[in-house]
């Protein structure tokens, strides 16, 4: 690997340098807003778009696919030539894909407008990488917990704007909107955010970020839509065999490359591979909370177990989990400086676990799924604040954006297969109501407590990282005038 190029770095306090963390946070919320921006629209896409119901799912997974590309290659790319640069491209990305998904009226330049928005999924990796360079220690692990916590902040907040947009104005108005935030994001980060003074020169490993974005493609799509094409079908057997074998390649080809995409001796080590399947599960057990809370929510009363409420009822509900997210993650900061990241991963775990818990038995009312959906959300910004702490501890400076960056994958690709486990399940266990088949309450009580179950699978990997606590990253300090220039 390179040996990093490194000119001095920002002077933490300066105007310039105070304003990293809102404006890196917001970036990531205006990022993460985009995921949920669609989902007051799903059940009336086939419509909006003049598409069947199968084909208008394009506008969900496109996304999820561009995301998955998208993000280990911006951090690589961030490493070597920039993170500021690399971040204003993929805010770039975001404005593009909003555009002409605001002029869209069909599915195709739907599909390439949301496959756009995707293409932003790197920001907040990226910007845990700035934050590592240029803040002093005292400041990191609150600023990294932040702004890890803002992708379900800016998911959870989303929702209720969204669905009052969708509601009261014309369905175009959400990608305008999402257009102009980030534009905002990106006139934020040109004034107030210095670019990264930490690079690791070389080429770019072409062959390994084909090789990745062909798995990935192949495996996130053969998960999310086996349920549509049936999870037995030779289309979707074929996709997970693609997936194995060109994944087996890229990884032969990684360990031999002398300038790798992902150095896979580096995510090999104890605490980062521990930490990086961690994530995976916590990533499965977050979604599990967005599939099962707004179907009971906007469910028939008449079914026994459905709420009758509207999807900005919805939004309304599931909003306090983003803010207890935020509140929450200087709290976790604060418990990985005193106890250790470690201690802070396992008791993030143990709330979501009984988050979990509590939802399998309180579902009867709006308050108690504000309650069910809080304290979840209290254990995601404890855990999710500490995982970029036991990240960049255990790699190099020169690799904290594409360590980062697989890490935030590793969370997409837990989503994926919650939804696609849950989906499966919800369409076993159904009830009759009318002629409509719906999903059982006890069918959501087993996706409730798979969600249990998976976070105390994350408690139990969590257990055996290693257990001291590891130092901070100081970054070199360069001098008052450069860090004004944003050089």
């Amino acid at each position: 690997m390179p040996e990093a190029q490194t000119q001095p770095a920002g002077v933490a306090g300066t105007p310039r340098t105070g304003a990293v963390v809102p404006v890196l946070a917001f970036a990531g919320i205006v990022v993460a807003l985009m995921q949920t921006l669609v989902i007051p629209l799903i059940p009336e896409l086939p419509k909006l778009l003049h598409a069947s119901a199968s084909d208008a799912t394009w506008a969900i997974t496109a996304t999820l696919l561009a995301g998955a590309v998208a993000t280990p290659v911006m951090g690589r790319l961030g490493d070597m030539y920039g993170k500021r640069r690399m971040l204003l491209v993929s805010l770039g990305l975001l404005v593009a894909g909003s555009v002409v998904c605001g002029l869209s009226d069909a599915l195709v330049p739907m599909v390439i407008g949301r496959t756009l928005q995707g293409l932003s999924s790197g920001v907040i990796a990226l910007g845990i990488s700035i934050m590592r360079d240029e803040l002093p220690a005292e400041r990191l692990g609150g600023a990294t917990a932040l702004m890890s916590a803002s992708l379900g902040v800016g998911g959870a907040l989303g929702l209720p704007a969204a669905a009052l947009l969708a509601e009261y104005a014309d369905w175009h108005v959400l990608f305008w909107t999402s257009a102009g935030m980030g534009v905002l994001a990106t006139v934020l980060v040109v004034t107030f955010v210095p670019e990264s003074s930490v690079r690791t020169g070389g080429r770019f490993d072409v062959v390994g970020a084909a090789g990745l974005s062909a798995g990935l493609v192949a495996l996130l799509l053969a998960i999310s839509k086996g349920g549509d094409w049936g999870w037995d079908s030779g289309r979707v057997e074929g996709l997970f065999g693609m997936a194995t074998a060109v994944l087996l390649a890229w990884g032969w080809w990684e360990l031999r490359h002398a300038a790798p995409l992902v150095d896979l001796r580096v995510t090999a080590g104890r605490q980062v591979l521990l930490t990086n399947l961690a994530s995976a599960v916590f990533g499965f057990a977050m979604f599990a909370m967005s599939l099962v809370l707004p179907q009971l929510l906007q469910l028939p009363e008449a079914t026994g177990y459905g709420l009758g409420q509207s999807m900005l009822a919805v939004g309304l509900v599931l909003g306090p989990s983003g803010l207890v997210m935020m509140a929450f993650a200087p709290l976790s900061a604060r418990i990985s400086k005193t106890r250790g990241p470690k201690v802070t991963l396992m008791l993030g775990a143990v709330v979501v676990a009984a988050g979990y818990a509590l939802g399998v038995v309180l579902m009867s009312a709006v308050w108690q799924l504000v309650l069910v959906s809080s304290v979840i959300g209290a254990g995601i910004g404890l855990a999710y604040g500490a995982m970029p702490t036991l990240i960049m501890a255990a790699v190099p400076v020169s690799e904290t954006a594409a360590a980062n960056s697989l890490n935030t994958l590793m969370r997409a690709i837990g989503t994926s297969i919650s939804s696609a486990m849950a989906g499966v399940i919800l369409a076993q266990l159904t009830t009759g109501f009318g002629p409509l088949t719906l999903p059982s309450q006890n069918g959501f009580r087993v996706v409730l407590g798979i969600g249990a179950a998976a976070a105390l699978v994350a408690l139990a990997v969590a257990a055996f990282l290693p257990g001291r606590r590891p130092a901070p990253v100081t970054p070199p300090a360069r001098p008052l005038a450069a860090a004004r220039s944003g050089s």
